[in-house]
């Protein structure tokens, strides 16, 4: 049986021998076989770096077989990256609008008139209102939430409606 004379290759002759043995024809395969847009030169470099950091775990003869592993899973890696980047790139949210800068003023004006308009209703009116017209909640939800009969709480928004409509022009909600 043969022995060995090197189990790992933390040597620094040792590793240069191997980098310039493979680096090229690691190069190459990445190339080839994934094209210049996933950087194969970076990705090659990587793989080295990787086999120098485990030089303690890989022997001479598994050198070959672990670069061109470690270089093909960085490129796999790194392809799936892109297609993730492509598609968030597709799906950017767009930061313009098709409003007019005069539309754009007029709903800034308007949002200060309702919120001045909510300021003047009561507590109880403005909490009743926000709590079904923001949240959602029913009538008979917010009469168990503050503590009022359910004809309580119906007075309570239609009143508010009613003062928000004297308050704002064209107040309308669904």
């Amino acid at each position: 049986m043969k022995k060995d004379l090197h189990a790992d290759i933390c040597n620094e002759t040792l590793y240069a021998n191997i980098y310039n043995k493979y680096s090229k024809s690691l190069h190459d395969f990445l190339y080839y076989k994934y094209g210049e847009n996933l950087n194969p030169s970076d990705k090659a470099q990587e793989a080295f770096i990787k086999l120098w950091e485990n030089c303690k775990k890989v022997t001479l003869e598994k050198a070959k077989s672990f670069l061109y592993t470690v270089a093909n899973n960085l490129m796999l890696n790194e392809y799936k990256h892109q297609k993730v980047v492509l598609k968030y790139q597709n799906d950017a949210p767009k930061d313009y609008t098709n409003e007019t800068p005069e539309f754009l003023l007029e709903q800034d004006e308007y949002y200060k008139k309702y919120q001045n308009a909510l300021a003047k209703l009561s507590e109880d009116q403005r909490t009743a209102f926000m709590l079904n017209k923001v949240e959602g909640k029913k009538h008979e939800e917010i009469a168990q939430l503050l503590g009022v009969t359910r004809k309580v709480v119906e007075y309570r928004i239609y009143s508010a409606f009613d003062q928000l409509k004297k308050e704002l022009e064209n107040f309308k909600i669904k």
